[in-house]
């Protein structure tokens, strides 16, 4: 069964960092693109970045050089390292593997950025 398990959200100062956890099981995690997602309230949910099995990134324009991804293939985890943090950031963060066209999501993680 493939599941995805988000860790690591919480309460920021704008300012601050926190560092989300995708803990990955049920299928083979190295050879997939692996992404974060958020939705804020009354809104979209949109893509925050994506990792490649080679570990190539790509970031939204709005956390480019604030927010980093980052994989360990040995570990089956992706993280999401937010620096920076603004109250904008807040959101449910969501990761994310499409294997093929099925799709999987975690169950999200909280994220609030306040003062």
């Amino acid at each position: 069964q493939v599941q995805l398990v988000e860790s690591g959200g919480g309460l920021a100062q704008p300012g601050g960092s926190l560092r989300l956890s995708c803990a990955a099981s049920g299928f083979t995690f190295s050879a997939y693109y692996m992404s974060w997602y958020r939705q804020a309230p009354g809104k979209q949910r949109e893509l925050v970045a994506t990792v490649t099995g080679g570990h190539s990134t790509n970031y939204a324009d709005s956390v480019k050089g604030r927010f980093t991804i980052s994989r360990d293939n040995a570990k089956d985890t992706v993280y999401l390292q937010m620096n920076s943090l603004k109250p904008e950031d807040t959101a449910v963060y969501y990761c994310y593997v499409n294997r093929g066209g099925h799709s999987t999501w975690g169950q999200g993680t909280q994220v609030t950025v306040s003062s």
